[in-house]
């Protein structure tokens, strides 16, 4: 069967990309052409009536106190982003070109004949994560004689985020799915009550593979050995987070390393070092659970690779990205105790053990409820 898969943007989020090509990979060995339709933003050449928006934010960031915006070029997106992309260029094979707006979409799909589609997984179902909510509904595709699976689709939060106009359009066409299963416990209330479907609780697509298929990729690309043994993979830095990181270390005798650009690319930091907002390779990103001997961190795919490389990890809550996915995936495996609050990180026992037997154990019944969940619906 063709396939259309519709995730996330491809841009520099390392758990994004890997749920991508994970999702690929195990769509392509049950036999599958799965092509990702890349619907992306108009970050670049935005119409006129966006940039007068814009030009009009910005004259109120002015009269507030605030700096003047200044966005990202083109040329310095490509540059920021190089090694991520050769990511998704390289192991990422059967995707479509970047289609930023519906029209595009549109014009793709009628011209290329699709026999379904699966949505997921990430954070699809975020209102304010996807570039456009009702096409992660399969909108363009509503009255298609076409299968239709949602796998692993997350809300990313435990509460209803749709406004009260665009839900009954999303339950409209949530209701003409095959099949829907998500990441989150709390999505299948949410799937019933907000968009009156049944959904079934799978695994993110990142735990369908085995280590050794990331390791694959790894060797593949000759990444040399990581800078330390204490990986940290913090998106949101916070001094209660480093003061915490430097105590493990410390206690532990552990070399602290991380993967993740010097700088942020805000418009001084561009203009200052570009080179230093780099996103360092996916490659280097999974060497560095390799080589760890302990994570912390403070991402979902962070933890969900913790534990698909069987390494010790504690997990700082983010709750401005949303908790309810670490609380459905830590629950799955007994882990709950790995989450960690910023504000009460003084008495922990960091050498606190994990079975590993039983957390694999667990795994391994999860992935065969979550490959049946596709085999059985993609029939």
């Amino acid at each position: 069967m063709k396939l259309g898969i519709f995730t996330q943007p491809l841009h520099n989020n390392y758990g994004g990309l890997l749920q991508c090509f994970a999702l690929q990979t195990v769509l392509k060995r049950m036999g599958h052409d799965a092509v990702v339709v890349r619907r992306d933003y108009n970050r670049f050449n935005k119409p006129f009536i966006l940039k007068f928006r814009s030009f009009i934010k910005n004259i109120i960031r002015v009269c507030i106190g605030r700096r003047w915006a200044k966005n990202i070029t083109l040329e310095q997106w490509n540059h920021i982003g190089q090694h991520t992309q050769y990511f998704v260029n390289k192991y990422i094979q059967s995707k479509t070109p970047r289609l930023i707006t519906n029209s595009q979409l549109k014009e793709y799909i009628s011209k290329n004949h699709f026999d379904g589609y699966v949505v997921g997984s990430d954070q699809v179902w975020r209102p304010r994560y996807s570039p456009c909510i009702t096409n992660y509904f399969l909108d363009f595709a509503e009255n298609a004689d076409v299968c239709r699976v949602a796998y692993a689709a997350s809300f990313g939060v435990d509460e209803w985020e749709f406004s009260a106009d665009i839900t009954p359009r999303c339950a409209q066409l949530a209701q003409k799915f095959d099949a829907v299963s998500v990441r989150e416990a709390s999505a299948i209330g949410l799937c019933n009550q907000y968009l009156g479907v049944d959904a079934l609780h799978v695994l993110d697509p990142t735990m369908l593979l085995e280590k050794e298929d990331y390791i694959a990729v790894v060797e593949a690309e000759k990444e040399p050995k990581s800078a330390g043994n204490l990986f940290c993979y913090v998106l949101d830095k916070a001094a209660e987070k480093d003061e915490a990181i430097a105590r493990v270390a410390d206690s532990l005798h552990l070399q602290p390393f991380t993967c993740m650009p010097s700088l942020n690319a805000s418009f001084e930091n561009l203009k200052k070092d570009i080179d230093a907002c780099v996103f360092p390779p996916v490659t280097r990103w999974l060497r560095g659970f390799m080589d760890a001997e302990m994570v912390i961190t403070d991402s979902f795919h962070g933890c969900a690779f913790s534990i698909i490389f069987n390494k010790p990890f504690w997990v700082i809550g983010n709750v401005a990205r949303g908790m309810a996915r670490f609380h459905s995936l830590l629950s799955i495996f007994g882990l709950e105790s790995r989450l960690l609050d910023v504000n009460n990180l003084a008495n922990v026992d960091w050498q606190s053990p994990i079975d590993w037997d039983k957390v694999n154990a667990i795994k391994h019944d999860w992935q065969e409820k979550s490959k049946e969940f596709l085999k059985s619906n993609l029939e």
